[in-house]
């Protein structure tokens, strides 16, 4: 089978992939339009997030087995098409669950003990101790909306401090010592904190606004390392100046490119203006489960899943 690599990642993808007999290309730079008149010519392709893969595409490869994503989330591709023209696709959850989980828990540290806000200003000589009194997480509700492999991985890291940790998922979930499963309303009545792990799907985006935010029985603190177009940012904003939410630890913003990168090609945002001057938020750029480590799991992950379904 000859594959096609459209984004670098560990090197171990292509050697294993190699040592497996599949013929490996490598095309990080070619426009999608460029891609599409060679793609007839392979079984497989390999990317990250570098464009979407839309019905036209698929109907130019026309020898396609399979796509492998090395991250996460399927939502850059017609999944549906995909499936009716009999293409695997694989992704890989698994390799950055434990990275996203280990994210999610420093954010929500860092935003109760205020770390971001002492360092700058013990950094610009300011020594405000009274002002940087933080809060212990022991004793407090997280609640955690979307209980695949990425709430599990966070559920499991808060079993080390005296928490109850609800879950929320449209779907059942078997037994788990680490979170029970309640309903969304249930979730909304009893967190003092609610972090996102849920894909990008219709029924996820633009989640939360006024109308979720306000059916909460408590002002509560938000975590999202899922995905940005989760969250309208201007009503989290709203709630965030009423202190209805009171602080946001976000990984990922709705403005994001495709390529997730390259923010803003204009004058910024005024919800993204007030987020950036906030105390009580805090930002990375869509990191969360980008670690050396997972970048090793992720590669080998998809590795793993190639070998099982076509050797």
């Amino acid at each position: 089978m000859n594959i096609l690599n459209l984004d670098s990642n560990h090197p171990l993808l292509i050697q294993q992939l190699n040592a497996l007999g599949f013929t490996n290309d490598e095309d990080y730079s070619t426009s999608k339009e460029g891609i599409e008149k060679i793609i007839h010519n392979y079984d497989g392709f390999i990317i990250r997030s570098r464009f979407k893969i839309d019905a036209d595409f698929l109907d130019k490869a026309t020898k396609l087995k399979f796509i492998a994503r090395v991250g996460a989330g399927l939502e850059n591709i017609d999944c549906a098409y995909a499936h009716q023209k009999g293409i695997t696709l694989i992704a890989a959850p698994e390799g950055n669950c434990n990275a996203v989980g280990e994210h999610s828990l420093a954010m929500l540290l860092s935003l109760f003990n205020k770390l971001n806000t002492a360092d700058r200003e013990v950094r610009s000589g300011k020594w405000l101790r009274e002002n940087n009194r933080g809060l212990e997480l022991d004793g407090k509700t997280v609640g955690l909306i979307g209980y695949g492999n990425m709430g599990k991985s966070f559920a499991k890291k808060l079993r080390g401090f005296e928490v109850t940790t609800l879950c929320y998922d449209i779907k059942p979930q078997m037994d788990d010592d680490n979170a029970t499963q309640v309903s969304l309303q249930e979730l909304q009545q009893r967190s003092d904190v609610v972090s996102l792990h849920t894909p990008e799907t219709p029924l996820t985006t633009n989640m939360v606004n006024t109308e979720f935010i306000n059916g909460f029985a408590k002002p509560f603190w938000l975590i999202n390392t899922a995905r940005g177009k989760s969250v309208v940012t201007s009503n989290l904003v709203s709630a965030l100046k009423s202190g209805t939410i009171l602080g946001a630890g976000l990984d990922v913003l709705e403005y994001e490119k495709a390529s997730f990168e390259n923010l803003f090609s204009n004058e910024l945002p005024e919800a993204f203006k007030y987020l950036i001057n906030s105390k009580n938020v805090l930002l990375s750029p869509h990191v969360a489960g980008w670690t050396i480590e997972s970048k090793e799991k992720l590669a080998q992950t998809i590795v793993n899943k190639i070998k099982a379904k076509f050797c």
